[in-house]
């Protein structure tokens, strides 16, 4: 087996994507894909995922994945470069699943720290959906049968990958060389997380704290403008705090040297602005401002670039279907082998009927 080089990564469509989303992972995911260090990339929308955790609502997920498809060409994903498929369409996900949950115990799921963390977020104590329990099985069978060899995610999620590579090993082990064991790619920004604009640690829908790529400039600016600072800055002159600061925060994610040129020519970096601000006599809104300027030019192109995809509806349909089939046919391949090493094969497996054959035709003494 050559072992290409093979990039799997995904989101769940449960609303539109965010900045949070854009400098976490849509951004390193465009550079992976135009860096040609790659042979394939895959990019799922993880509708089947959403739906463990939003089973009482499948209409916010269906009508959430023609958005996030919308986001992903935005930014600067290339469905010529990379194939962008909606997870349920995989039935062979689900067949690789089912298989791999007889390599997995149970007390080893609820010791995967991520799944331990989701439950409690999710306040599902004792009636955690089966699905949402399973989903590093189900994970597993996402990267594997794509035959990912890396997948970039946050450190979040190692136990995840970690979990992955287990059952390949395993399956491995049991049944022959069959499965690609994934590697991790973690970020390399420090700015791994955006805080929300009101300065509480997760972004979220509900907690109205998110700017959306798709949002108009106005919307950004009030947003931006009503974002949460130091909150003992009450006077200019006073001296503030960067840490835990959201605005500080959001430059740190998206300022360059170039935008002090352009919109703030009094600094010549952001460490100067910053040390400023520390002894007193910078105003929240001057920096504010500041941070407007640079998210607007950020955003415009994105926004622009999104326009232009929503005036035909019809073919991001089309484009996700072809997606599809370009990552079910791969998918099928994988179960192949993984049906052939675990001998479930029963019809292609000629030495098996000629054994049988054999068998029942020698007489018995």
């Amino acid at each position: 087996m050559g072992k290409e080089k093979i990039i799997l990564t995904g989101d769940r469509p449960t609303g539109r994507l965010h900045i949070g989303h854009y400098v976490g992972s849509l951004k390193r995911r465009v550079d992976l894909q135009n860096s040609g260090d790659f042979s394939k990339m895959f990019v799922f929308i993880a509708d089947a995922q959403a739906l463990t955790d939003n089973i009482d609502n499948p209409e916010k997920v269906r009508q959430n994945v023609i958005e996030v498809a919308l986001d992903y060409l935005a930014c600067g994903l290339d469905p010529a470069k990379a194939t962008i498929f909606i997870q349920s369409q995989i039935p062979e996900l689900c067949e690789l699943s089912f298989y791999f949950m007889d390599l997995v115990t149970v007390s080893r799921l609820q010791r995967n720290p991520t799944v331990k963390t989701e439950i409690q977020m999710r306040n599902f104590e004792t009636s955690i959906p089966v699905g949402f329990f399973t989903y590093p099985i189900s994970q597993a069978a996402d990267i594997t049968a794509f035959r990912a060899t890396t997948v970039p995610v946050g450190e979040d999620q190692e136990p995840m990958i970690e979990q992955a590579r287990e059952i390949v090993r395993r399956f491995n082990y049991i049944y022959g060389e069959t499965l690609v064991e994934p590697e991790i790619l973690l970020p390399d920004n420090a700015c791994l997380r955006l805080p929300g604009t009101d300065g509480k640690a997760k972004m979220s829908k509900s907690l109205g704290n998110c700017i959306y790529l798709s949002e108009s400039a106005d919307e950004i600016q009030k947003k931006v403008m009503s974002m949460f600072t130091d909150p003992d800055h009450l006077r200019v002159q006073d001296p503030g705090k960067i840490e835990g600061n959201t605005v500080f925060t959001y430059l740190d994610a998206f300022c360059r040297p170039e935008h002090f040129e352009r919109y703030l020519p009094d600094y010549p970096n952001l460490n100067e602005l910053k040390a400023h601000y520390q002894r007193g006599g910078l105003g929240d809104v001057k920096v504010k401002r500041f941070l407007n300027a640079i998210m607007q030019e950020t955003l415009e192109p994105i926004r622009n670039r999104r326009k232009e995809f929503e005036k035909d509806i019809p073919a991001i349909y089309e484009m996700l279907k072809q997606g599809c089939e370009v990552a079910r046919a791969a998918a099928a391949d994988t179960l192949a082998d993984v049906r052939r090493s675990m001998k479930i094969n029963y019809f292609d497996d000629a030495d098996l009927i000629a054994e049988q054959v054999k068998k029942f035709s020698t007489p018995e003494k």
